[in-house]
């Protein structure tokens, strides 16, 4: 999630345990905190925004993302009985094809995610290993080929976790976060005159302040995706008074760390020398604020973290569809599992789109930024419905709430509203191309549930919703591939 995948393995696997208060708190923050905050610098910067933009960006985001930890935690208290992972809440509020293109999303994004762990993990490596490029040309397509192919293999022999793989992906994020947080302050490698200068003075110039904002808005979605991951180990808190007052300490506790790596590295290099550094960004902070051990430290870091996140989101993307296709929401090949119980067919089916998304990145030279934008765009429809469906319980089902999370019903629908607009913000965000390449993504998953439905011999289509939303998703397809062709002759 930063990223949904490994963030939710990490969920899974820490419940086998209760937790008091402060090990709650802890789990959760090194649950929510990704690869992301290593390229925070650097994206944020090279979108042309100024730091005052981006300061804005981070109090919107701050409120909006607060809004979803909160939905995401009640709704796991009013409505435990839906385990279906965050598409289940669309199924409940708003019908089976709502629920169905909501799962949909959810995989499309996982599946980018891996990639972008993928084209970060090869980016990092080529501090080592020239060969590499920036991570996106062939050779690094086919070292990442190797890997996921690999843990392919892993997983079909019923390989759930590499022992202690939990403590190294922690370690080696953690540890260089704030060695660098602490290495800037305490070593006085902060110039609060550069960092003055950089609140008006973008990579980019003459930059509407808008835009500057909204080009900043998608870099802190990605850094908080797999929050709904991080309220999935409330059920294991040893008193239920902490888990809401955990989840919102770790929260605050990651939002810090977010802002003072955002910061900070403001304060080392000039915005414009920020938005041409490679991936991962905190590494040339480093250099430039302590020499070239910190931007071994930090490539070690993010090196040997996603190694184990590409092992987390493997086994999530492939476990998604698998999840979807036994509730009866995916085609019922994506059920399948080999002898060891592996669902074998969404590991083979999941990474070979990988596979393609691999091949396009090397013709296409895209980075990881792409895919990461593309991967949080997607999340965003699961999102909304998820704060919508909230929305609607704090109107239609008021009694859920009593006994069940404390705090006025106003105030939960306040926190609802609010999860839905930031929702709605960051869609708009992703601007045009962002938006007609969602639209051709989801296209797709209309032939996959039509197909699933017909194996189940179920209705299908029959609401007046369920055409509507056919019609706006079939709309905007060929809208973007006129849009496309449009742009393509003119070339």
């Amino acid at each position: 999630m930063d990223e949904s995948a490994s963030k939710d393995v990490s969920a899974k696997r820490a419940a086998d345990e209760t937790l008091g208060g402060f090990r709650l708190t802890a789990l959760i923050v090194t649950i929510i905190i990704g690869g992301g905050v290593f390229t925070l610098a650097g994206d944020q910067a090279a979108g042309g925004a100024s730091g005052y933009a981006i300061m804005t960006a981070w109090g919107i985001s701050g409120v909006g993302v607060l809004c979803l930890v909160l939905s995401f935690y009640a709704l796991s208290r009013i409505k435990p009985e839906l385990k279906g992972g965050i598409y289940s809440y669309a199924n409940a509020g708003f019908g089976d094809f709502v629920g169905f293109n909501s799962a949909w999303g959810y995989w499309i994004s996982v599946l980018l995610c891996t990639v972008s762990f993928l084209a970060l993990l090869f980016g990092a490596l080529t501090y080592f290993f020239p060969i590499f490029g920036g991570g996106n040309n062939l050779y690094s397509a086919i070292g990442a080929s190797v890997l996921i192919w690999f843990y392919v293999f892993l997983a079909s022999r019923g390989i759930k976790e590499v022992t202690g793989i939990n403590v190294v992906i922690t370690i080696s994020k953690i540890v260089p976060i704030f060695v660098a947080i602490f290495a800037i302050i305490f070593f006085q490698k902060f110039d609060p005159t550069l960092f003055v200068s950089n609140l008006t003075n973008g990579a980019v110039t003459d930059m509407p302040f808008w835009n500057q904002v909204s080009s900043t808005m998608m870099i802190t979605i990605w850094v908080f995706v797999g929050i709904e991951g991080a309220v999935a180990v409330s059920g294991r808190a040893k008193r239920e008074k902490d888990v809401g007052r955990a989840t919102v300490t770790a929260f605050v506790c990651v939002f810090i760390i977010y802002l003072m790596v955002s910061m900070l590295s403001m304060g080392v290099l000039p915005l414009s020398e920020l938005a041409t550094l490679d991936n991962p960004a905190l590494a040339g902070v480093m250099e430039a604020a302590v020499g070239p051990w910190g931007a071994l430290l930090v490539n070690c870091g993010v090196v040997l973290s996603l190694i184990g996140a590409v092992l987390g989101s493997t086994m999530v993307s492939s476990e998604s569809p698998f999840e979807a296709a036994q509730q009866g929401v995916f085609i019922k090949a994506f059920a399948k599992t080999n002898k060891r119980g592996a669902p074998i067919v969404t590991l083979v089916v999941t990474n070979i789109i990988i596979e393609l998304f691999l091949v396009a990145m090397i013709f296409s030279e895209q980075t990881y930024q792409f895919f990461y934008s593309i991967s949080s765009g997607m999340i965003l429809l699961p999102y909304l419905l998820s704060a919508a469906y909230f929305a609607k319980l704090t109107f239609t089902e008021r009694e859920a709430f009593e006994g069940r999370v404390g705090g006025s019903l106003l105030l939960w629908r306040v926190l609802a509203i609010v999860g839905v607009v930031y929702s709605l913000f960051i869609a708009y965000a992703s601007g045009p191309i962002g938006l007609t390449i969602m639209s051709l993504l989801y296209a797709p998953g209309i032939l996959m549930y039509i197909k699933g439905k017909r194996e189940r011999k179920e209705p299908y289509l029959q609401s007046t919703r369920d055409k509507i939303v056919v019609a706006v998703i079939l709309a905007a397809t060929v809208t973007s591939i006129s849009l496309l062709a449009i742009g393509w002759v003119s070339l």
